[in-house]
């Protein structure tokens, strides 16, 4: 997949990570004032909701970031460090409920430094914007470089809900001896396209740590028609597999009665050629049972050596929910 966008919206967003996801260890480091909300809240995964009569010690509660109006010259900022470095194609802005005290424009500025360095020698990857009351405001970013940090400036002050940096997570390249989870988001996992994701999405599968709850997974609705539903994943690394781990945690009266992987390797990295494509690849683990609430781990005497590959396609039969898949493998 091309990485340089000349738009962005809310559709091609869903085909990256969010890099300031706080559930990846994002953090807000600094900032120039929080009076009003703390910084941390702009990182929140889930959606912003606002809080009508909800009040604390510095007024009305709001989920987001939120500086004191600004008497003096200049403007606020906020620093915050990546939870995984990664090559940044897009942001989203986000001032939902934010109407009388938003920001009247944004920028931000990058910067890549080692684990334990002060964020220095920042560039500009996105000039100064307008913001509106309560709204996305998706923009392209087309920086090359991979990112560990970025600076949020907001001209003059005011209250951004959300701030999501999407991108792709910069792979590994001293993990070759070791046996890795090829598909986690931490070592550059994608996850490329569903037949459905009413409950969930399947970007979900590939987070650190077991799910927290029915809502950190993979679901799709009820199928009432005769067939299965799928996702194609993106290894980060072309490997071999030798270990596979699929998880139904918190699902209880809605996991997959079965599943099935077909895998490939493939260099072409268009979602929908990949998905006409993934119907013919070869099968990686055959059908196999699931049970409700648990930890299903096939090692290499019951699924097929297909060699290196890239990309799986997971089959659930018919329909339901998975927390976690895990490809242990190492890359070749």
């Amino acid at each position: 997949m091309s990485t340089v966008l000349h738009s962005f919206d809310q559709a091609i967003a869903t085909a990256y990570v969010n890099l300031a996801d706080d559930r990846l260890g994002a953090q807000a480091i600094s900032c120039s004032d929080e009076f009003f909300a703390p910084a941390s809240r702009m990182l929140n995964s889930a959606a912003p909701v606002f809080h009508p009569g909800r009040f604390d010690d510095h007024g009305q509660y709001m989920e987001g970031w939120e500086t004191r109006r600004k008497r003096v010259a200049g403007y606020d900022w906020c620093i915050v460090q990546l939870g995984l470095p990664g090559k940044i194609v897009g942001v989203d802005i986000d001032t939902s409920h934010f109407t009388g005290n938003y920001p009247v424009a944004a920028s931000l500025d990058a910067c890549n430094v080692s684990k334990g360095e002060k964020p220095d020698n920042w560039q500009e990857i996105l000039y100064a914007v307008t913001l509106s009351s309560s709204a996305h405001h998706f923009h392209a970013i087309n920086a090359h470089d991979s990112w560990t940090h970025v600076r949020l400036n907001i001209y003059p002050d005011g209250g951004i809900a959300r701030l999501r940096v999407y991108g792709i997570v910069q792979a590994p390249e001293d993990k070759l001896d070791e046996e890795i989870d090829l598909l986690a988001i931490e070592n550059g996992g994608r996850a490329m396209a569903a037949s459905d994701e009413h409950y969930g999405n399947p970007w979900s599968l590939l987070r650190p740590g077991r799910g927290i709850n029915m809502g950190d997974g993979w679901e799709t609705r009820r199928r009432r028609l005769p067939g299965n539903e799928w996702c194609v994943l993106a290894l980060g690394k072309r490997g071999r597999v030798s270990r596979i781990v699929l998880d139904t945690a918190h699902y209880k009266g809605n996991y997959p009665d079965r599943c099935l992987i077909q895998a490939a390797d493939v260099t072409i990295n268009n979602s929908k050629s990949l998905v006409n494509q993934s119907l013919f690849w070869e099968t990686l683990l055959p059908e196999q049972k699931l049970t409700m609430d648990a930890i299903h781990t096939f090692d290499k005497e019951i699924f097929n050596d297909l060699g290196p590959i890239t990309h799986v396609r997971v089959n659930i039969i018919p329909d339901g929910g998975l927390s976690r898949v895990r490809l242990f493998g190492r890359i070749e």
